[in-house]
């Protein structure tokens, strides 16, 4: 019995070396069946082919363990290098779908986290220039949140909160673009709305020093001054240090102006509930 056990597993070796061998300087063979090969010997040529930089090829034999012998634990290890190998090769899509298969078949496994992770870097690399739909940003964000919040203790945590925040200063930017072409066409009441998503929603970016100084600008040009003067009081109590201080502050004492919070409106309400700490 063992000299049967020991004549298989040579068989089986030499089988492993043709499969890794036949098509080595080309790729894989599409046409050719597989079916008489184990999953480890599919599973290894996909990760010979990783080797090689093909990742694509790669993402093709783990797709055959996983359709050859899909109640194995080896489709489940190829359904995660899938995903993966679809993501080295930059074809986003096909990642997420095998990432979401992983997430959904195997909810509870610890490659889980990581087919999640995987799921919001194929939203999160796809990410253009500022000057492009955002559409995008906003699904990374969601995914790297879930990663943040059902997976915290994993090792992608981290990364993901990282992410998060420069996909979050990524949609500031955004907002900024715009408002910053609206105050150069001089519409200011939409340009001010935009400079307003940032100070709000955006705070913790490091576009808002920029965006309470361009609010002075499009206040001043509409003649509110004291809704300029607000700007300026939150801009030289947060951001004292930055350049767009030294701007606001020239700007608005060239008009014989200060930097206080003047007036009731929507900037000198959170002048004094976020510096004051008057909540009512």
């Amino acid at each position: 019995m063992v000299g049967t056990k020991a004549a298989v597993r040579f068989a089986g070796a030499i089988l492993l070396t043709a499969v890794l061998t036949a098509c080595g300087g080309k790729g894989a063979d599409r046409n050719q069946n597989l079916e008489g090969f184990t999953p480890e010997q599919i599973y290894t040529r996909g990760e010979f082919e990783l080797s090689q930089n093909r990742s694509d090829d790669a993402a093709w034999y783990f797709s055959e363990v996983e359709r050859l012998y899909p109640y194995s634990d080896w489709a489940k290890r190829a359904l995660i290098m899938q995903a993966f190998s679809f993501h080295t090769d930059k074809n986003y899509e096909e990642s997420r779908a095998a990432a979401q298969r992983y997430i959904d078949f195997y909810p509870t496994d610890e490659d889980a986290a990581y087919a999640q992770y995987l799921l919001a870097l194929s939203y999160y690399d796809q990410i253009d220039e500022v000057g492009r739909d955002q559409g995008l940003t906003f699904q990374a964000l969601q995914s790297l949140r879930t990663v943040i919040e059902v997976y915290p203790d994993s090792e992608y945590a981290t990364s993901a909160v990282l992410k998060f925040d420069l996909a979050f200063d990524h949609l500031a930017g955004k907002e900024m673009e715009i408002g910053r072409y609206y105050l150069r066409q001089d519409h200011y009441t939409a340009a001010i709305n935009r400079f307003r998503v940032v100070v709000e929603d955006f705070q913790t970016t490091t576009h808002t020093a920029e965006a309470l100084y361009r609010l002075i600008e499009a206040y001043l040009s509409l003649g509110l001054v004291d809704e300029a003067q607000s700007a300026g009081a939150i801009l030289g109590y947060n951001y004292q240090s930055s350049e767009w201080y030294d701007a606001g502050y020239a700007l608005l004492t060239s008009r014989g102006l200060e930097l206080k919070s003047r007036g009731n409106n929507w900037l000198s309400t959170i002048y004094r509930q976020t510096i004051k700490g008057e909540w009512l």
